[in-house]
């Protein structure tokens, strides 16, 4: 697909409701759960690669729990992992910032009176802690969050129940991720997919899924029907 091509499709009307992925489309936050993470690897005396953080992105945690038990051997109690690479994550977190264009995009959607919610593989815990940090939580209409639908990522059903959240059609929502899992996801919930790439480059496979690939929000702000 053209450049062209994919601004054409992405331009198809205004859609019913924009869904946020959270971790790297809203907060600046995979790049700290990656530091964390290679931090928590080193300290259990299991160092891992970045490439191993990243096969874990946009998945749910029953997921990566297989994968990590998997990568450090069955004598690893991988909770205790966890609790070492959440203790990492708290303390990175106090610098948590927004990704480029957020704010511009949600004034932009609220001239438009698009709603908009947030689908996540995260808990409500971390979404409401990352959105209080900003004092982002009344600008959403929904958060979607682990725990609310049976199947995560690559599964619709996050989106899926997004939709239904918020009362649209998934078809006439707005999807912005940058995890191939969320991209995925979306896709197959038949929304208007953008991948807004953030440790992860844009695949041949991940553009045929999406209707463009933005550099960042702005650019996707610049491509609503105003």
């Amino acid at each position: 697909m053209t450049a062209s091509e994919a601004t054409s499709r992405a331009d198809a009307g205004r859609p019913a409701a924009v869904i946020f992925d959270m971790d790297g489309v809203l907060f600046d936050s995979e790049v700290l759960s990656r530091d964390a993470f290679l931090a928590a690897t080193i300290e259990i005396g299991r160092p891992a690669t970045i490439e191993a953080f990243l096969v874990m992105v946009g998945r749910p945690w029953g997921i990566n729990r297989d994968y990590l038990q998997t990568l450090f051997g069955h004598d690893q109690d991988i909770e205790t992992f966890r609790a070492v690479w959440r203790r990492h994550y708290a303390l990175l977190k106090k610098g948590l910032a927004l990704k480029t264009g957020v704010l511009e995009l949600l004034d932009h959607l609220d001239a438009l009176g698009i709603p908009r919610a947030i689908c996540t593989s995260s808990s409500h815990e971390d979404v409401a802690a990352n959105l209080a940090l900003h004092g982002l939580a009344p600008r959403f209409q929904a958060v979607i969050a682990n725990g609310d639908y049976a199947k995560g990522k690559p599964a619709p059903d996050p989106f899926l129940r997004a939709a239904e959240v918020l009362g649209v059609n998934p078809a006439q929502c707005l999807a912005l991720e940058d995890s191939y899992n969320g991209v995925r996801a979306a896709a197959a919930a038949g929304m208007r997919t953008v991948m807004v790439p953030d440790l992860l480059p844009a695949t041949d496979e991940i553009r045929a899924l999406c209707r463009m690939v933005a550099a960042d929000l702005h650019e996707v702000r610049a491509h609503l029907v105003a």
